[in-house]
């Protein structure tokens, strides 16, 4: 928990804001509800939360607009709120810049495990030295720029995206299991489905690959993870 941090709550159901604000603000955050989605852009800019819990269904603009105008101006985390358990869905939310999303209904001790985790990744420092560059065949990695290039162009990618690429890529040939990936990117795996990996894993290698279906970088390690090529 950090200690005075601000949330804010975007939620249309009135029993869904009660139900999370008291235990939150029992946990020592400060609580700021909207329900709507052009509410929750406006509270977004004056209050400048920590953090922002994000209902997908949400009148006026939904949740997944929401999300991208929000993630064009910070990189504040944003932890999807659905009701949907639809592999769309969440591909399209973790795609456009969402940290984690958890599906409804869920237990307090498991959103409080996923806000854990957000604010703590949050707070990492940026890794890397002013000096530190992967390149392998073609792929440049600029750490402290967070800047990708393949072949000379450059690729626009997630926070998550960025953090899974350098993540493997800072160690070639080594294979990484998707439990010990959930714990680099979010801080922990608990509650949290292996599967999100597989969604930021594919959608790196459509943006980095020639051929996705015949990856030249990110390798899968069948029953195991993945791993990157080993130089």
């Amino acid at each position: 928990m950090t200690p005075g941090a601000t949330i804010l709550l975007v939620d249309d159901e009135e029993s869904i804001q009660k139900l999370l604000t008291y235990p939150l603000e029992r946990d020592g955050y400060t609580v700021v509800q909207a329900r709507d989605g052009e509410e929750a852009l406006e509270r977004f800019t004056v209050d400048r939360p920590d953090l922002v819990l994000l209902d997908l269904a949400l009148p006026k603009l939904d949740g997944l607009e929401v999300c991208r105008r929000i993630r064009a101006q910070s990189t504040v985390p944003i932890l999807m709120l659905t009701a949907r358990d639809d592999e769309i869905d969440t591909v399209l939310g973790l795609e456009i810049g969402a940290d984690d999303y958890i599906t409804k209904p869920f237990s307090i001790r498991e959103l409080r495990s996923r806000i854990r985790a957000a604010m703590r990744r949050a707070s990492l420092p940026p890794p890397g030295e002013p000096d530190e560059l992967i390149e392998s065949d073609g792929l440049r990695i600029d750490l402290p720029r967070r800047v990708v290039e393949v072949r000379g162009e450059p690729v626009q990618l997630t926070y998550l995206e960025f953090e899974l690429l350098r993540t493997l890529a800072a160690a070639p040939g080594r294979v990484y299991t998707r439990q010990t990936l959930l714990d680099k990117l979010w801080g922990g795996a608990e509650f949290r489905d292996p599967r999100t990996i597989d969604v930021h894993v594919r959608h790196l290698r459509e943006k980095i690959e020639r051929n996705p279906s015949e990856p030249e970088f990110i390798f899968t390690v069948r029953g195991v993870g993945y791993r990157f090529r080993d130089n």
